[in-house]
């Protein structure tokens, strides 16, 4: 099932409005792109769940052992610079970046782009939304971001200020200066 989408061209969403209604319908997921309109999300199943939790688990491991950010996870909505809210499957922030944050930005929606994201192509996600997304997290400062996808067999990687990179099924991914020493082995995940 795709995401709904809502064209909200007549209705002026403020930000606080958004996040009241986020917060007053917890059944839904909500996204808004830079455009301004309103998304449905719908859940994922299990295969794509567990897939995420792995990846999330894989992030988080690396984060508790070098203390450099805070990671999250995809019910984090992000408000990102450059227009929309956005949610990744895996997000994670450097805690010099996070600790500038008031404690009612931390509490809310973050007024931040993550540092790093990964977004996981479910089978019934259309992988051109998903590339629009991981655009609007580059427009936002996004630094390194994988839109991994399963179904082609294959990673976009994303970087600020640099042409997507496309790779056909790697065994590995290196989190780079962004995640130092990091490495994700897609063998035990994908």
């Amino acid at each position: 099932m795709k995401g709904i989408v809502l064209n909200l061209d007549t209705v002026e969403l403020t930000d606080e409005q958004f996040y009241r209604l986020c917060t007053k319908n917890q059944d839904w997921q909500f996204e808004r792109n830079a455009k301004g309109e309103l998304i449905i999300m719908p859940p994922v199943g299990g295969v794509s769940g567990n897939r995420e939790a792995d990846l999330i688990t894989e992030v988080n491991i690396w984060n508790r052992q070098t203390k450099l950010g805070k990671v999250f996870s995809s019910s984090t909505i992000f408000r990102l610079p450059n227009g929309g809210d956005r949610s990744p499957d895996v997000a994670w922030v450097k805690l010099e970046r996070w600790e500038n944050l008031t404690e009612e930005e931390q509490e809310k929606f973050p007024p931040i782009c993550p540092d790093f994201v990964i977004e996981l192509r479910s089978r019934t996600d259309s992988l051109k939304a998903l590339q629009d997304k991981m655009q609007e997290y580059l427009d936002s400062g996004l630094k390194l971001g994988w839109l991994i996808n399963p179904q082609d067999r294959e990673v976009e990687i994303y970087r600020s200020n640099q042409s997507m990179e496309l790779v056909k099924y790697p065994a590995t991914l290196s989190g780079e200066v962004i995640l130092p020493g990091f490495v994700l082995d897609l063998t035990e995940i994908i």
